[in-house]
């Protein structure tokens, strides 16, 4: 393995340098190493402005009228405990928002087309103009991403997407079962948190920390980028620690960009020059990463049931509602009703 492969930091981008015709391909090139060596990056000086709402406050019974079971498109607050990582629970409290969609799943349609649908949100009287802040701000950070993804590749129509997010407490280590914030995985765009916690996984295997710097966001590249760029761009596994005890909670608001349901990743690859390609092989093989990996199979599937599948393993007590059939399939050995946990 060279020099070149590996990471000890996550690099840093300064999005203006896109505005200015003489920085753009500075920003490019820099962006091109990142995406083959790191497959995470901080952009900063977006023109997003955040705001995470404190939504976690709410009386517990306001937030479990809107728990996630209550949705076929895994939308809604979960409770600290529901969500699972590796088959270990995530500790963890949060509310899943998507962007705007209406369902068009019907009877006799694949099941998939049921995960994109409306989300559940407090009422008015209990969180005033929350909704329409946060509806704002999920159309600047999804118009955000539509501009930085098509600096690299672009692939869906925008008016026939949804996109997801979270809002996520990270409650501090005495107040939790295990130290597995969220345990390691693969996926989008993040926001950074005033909290430390976030960590990278770099080709040796080691864990990186990726601290938080203020009005950034921290974006990494997704399994879907990886496989249409036959593994030239990296989808780096990364993990969340629970703030250390004494501390205050970790707050974090990920978004994670889609592509189309009915797209299967292994038809589609992205034709990149010889020169480029060359750069894969300089980075070095890959170590071995602690993320559950997708089966080679699921490059054949549409992203639809595989995003299907990954949401039944994290939330069975959904799946169990919604989906029966194929919560018995990954969960046979299930006696009881999942339901919600208590703390």
């Amino acid at each position: 393995m060279t020099a070149l492969g590996n990471f000890t930091n996550v690099p840093i981008f300064n999005y203006h340098l896109l505005s200015a015709p003489d920085t753009r391909d500075l920003f490019i090139e820099q962006l091109r190493h990142a995406l083959i060596n790191v497959g995470f990056l901080y952009l900063e000086h977006t023109p997003v402005i955040s705001y995470l709402p404190k939504v976690f406050g709410l009386p517990q019974e306001r937030k479990d009228a809107l728990r996630m079971a209550n949705s076929p498109h895994f939308l809604g607050y979960s409770r600290l405990g529901v969500e699972m990582t590796k088959g270990a629970v995530d500790q963890r409290e949060q509310f899943d928002i998507a962007t705007p969609f209406d369902s068009i799943w019907k009877p006799g349609d694949p099941d998939y087309l049921r995960l994109w649908g409306p989300s559940q949100w407090p009422e008015e009287e209990d969180m005033p103009g929350f909704k329409v802040t946060y509806l704002r701000y999920l159309e600047a950070v999804e118009n955000l991403s539509y501009e930085f993804t098509e600096l690299v590749a672009f692939f869906d129509a925008r008016e026939l997407m949804q996109h997801r997010s979270k809002i996520v407490k990270y409650p501090t280590r005495d107040k939790v079962a295990s130290e597995q914030g969220v345990g390691p995985h693969f996926d989008g765009l993040l926001q950074a948190s005033d909290h430390p916690g976030l960590q990278v996984q770099n080709l040796s295997g080691e864990w990186i920390d990726v601290p938080p710097r203020p009005y950034t966001f921290v974006i990494n590249i997704g399994k879907g980028l990886e496989s249409v760029t036959q593994g030239l761009a990296r989808a780096t596994s990364h993990r969340v620690l629970a703030p250390a005890a004494g501390t205050s909670p970790r707050y974090s608001v990920p978004f994670f960009q889609n592509i189309a349901q009915d797209l299967r990743l292994g038809e589609h690859t992205l034709e990149c020059p010889s020169e480029v390609l060359k750069l894969k092989e300089q980075r070095g093989d890959l170590g071995k990463t602690e993320s559950v990996n997708f089966s080679p199979e699921y490059d054949n599937l549409p992203n639809g049931y595989v995003s299907l599948i990954n949401r039944v393993k994290s939330h069975p007590d959904v799946a169990e509602r919604h989906y029966p059939n194929l919560f018995k399939q990954y969960y046979p050995m299930a006696s009881r009703p999942m339901g919600l946990r208590t703390k």
